[in-house]
């Protein structure tokens, strides 16, 4: 194995192993693991012709002391299952799926990436459908595969910037429909707008479907706005603002949540509410947050419908760049993980 554990971006790279369980008639088996990487499946699956499929993202890091930490597994764990039982699939088990990714950890500690190489090793856990059946309806047995893989940056300038481009011609997902859950349908929804985006130099700012005057998603990212009050009177203190948009067709980011968490610490204000593509213009710091991109600040986002043009500046601002290295130092156990976020493996796992 040679790894240039610095040059890795975020794309696949094969491991030794995957861990994969398969559910026939609402039993799971005992999770295995196996280094053939195809998945043998009947033609007529539901999850391929309906899909009906849902996955998760989370990274192990090699800390600072030499141990290995996961990133709030049971909360990917307990989102799948969410995700499951939108789609009317057989949930796996939180148990079960922890069990998964350690097991996947565990076979494959050699594509571990080292500390301080900026790489990490990230699980992708894969449910879908096997029942075959063409009838619309959901199926009942279920594949589900836990896909190891050492990753880079998500984005190649990392925590470094990014333009965006605000599209309303193309919907990622409806309010009342999948957008709360991690479907590949909703990812696959938004590739016309996004790579549109990406051959202009700019990642996509989707708005919500009803509208399009409400910011929804930023990628395939939750969207962070950082907004400034500052005071108006000589007994009032100014203060941050963390804001985050609220919506049903939105994924509840683990990530963002974390950050929500540790934002509050600071004794910056955290609020959840809609956030109008015009009030850019009141923020002074943006980014987009996810488990694959950590924070992703933006430099500048584009309205091409109405020729205005937001600016953040082409550096991270103060408040971005305290909340990025606060996670990061609880991921990589530089500080005490005092919310427990953390399954904390030894090296010789």
């Amino acid at each position: 194995m040679n790894i240039n554990w610095k040059e890795l971006t975020f794309h696949y790279t094969e491991t030794d192993y995957i861990v994969r369980s398969a559910c026939k008639n609402g039993v799971w088996e005992q999770p295995y693991a196996t280094r053939d990487k195809m998945i043998p499946i009947h033609a007529a699956a539901t999850g391929l012709h309906y899909g009906q499929e849902c996955f998760e993202g989370l990274k192990a890091f090699r800390g600072i002391d030499g141990r290995v930490r996961i990133f709030r597994m049971e909360e990917n764990a307990k989102r799948m299952y969410q995700s499951a039982e939108g789609l009317l699939m057989t949930p796996v088990p939180i148990e079960l799926f922890c069990e998964a990714v350690l097991l996947a950890l565990k076979m494959n500690i050699n594509f571990l990436p080292p500390y301080e190489t900026g790489a990490t090793l990230y699980f992708r856990p894969l449910l879908v459908a096997t029942t075959p059946d063409i009838s619309v309806g959901p199926g009942k047995d279920c594949e589900f595969v836990v896909i190891p893989t050492p990753i880079g940056p998500y984005f190649p300038n990392g925590f470094k910037g990014m333009p965006a481009l605000v599209n309303r011609t193309v919907d990622r997902a409806a309010s009342q429909g999948t957008g709360c859950w991690k479907v590949g349908g909703n990812y696959a929804a938004s590739f016309r707008a996004s790579e549109a985006a990406h051959a202009m130099g700019y990642e996509c700012m989707f708005t919500d479907a009803k509208t399009h005057k409400y910011i929804d998603e930023c990628t395939a990212s939750n969207f962070i706005g950082i907004k400034h009050h500052e005071s108006r009177t000589e007994n009032q203190e100014s203060y941050y603002e963390y804001i985050t948009p609220r919506s049903s067709a939105i994924l509840p980011s683990i990530t963002n949540d974390s950050l929500m968490t540790l934002a509050r610490e600071m004794g910056i204000k955290v609020t959840r509410r809609r956030i109008h593509v015009d009030e850019l213009a009141d923020l002074q710091e943006a980014a987009a947050c996810g488990t694959a991109c950590v924070i992703s600040p933006l430099t500048r986002v584009v309205d091409p419908d109405n020729n205005i043009t937001y600016t953040f500046g082409d550096e991270p601002g103060p408040i971005l760049t305290k909340l990025y290295h606060a996670l990061q130092d609880i991921q990589y156990g530089r500080v005490k993980d005092k919310h427990n976020w953390c399954t904390v493996v030894e090296q010789t796992v």
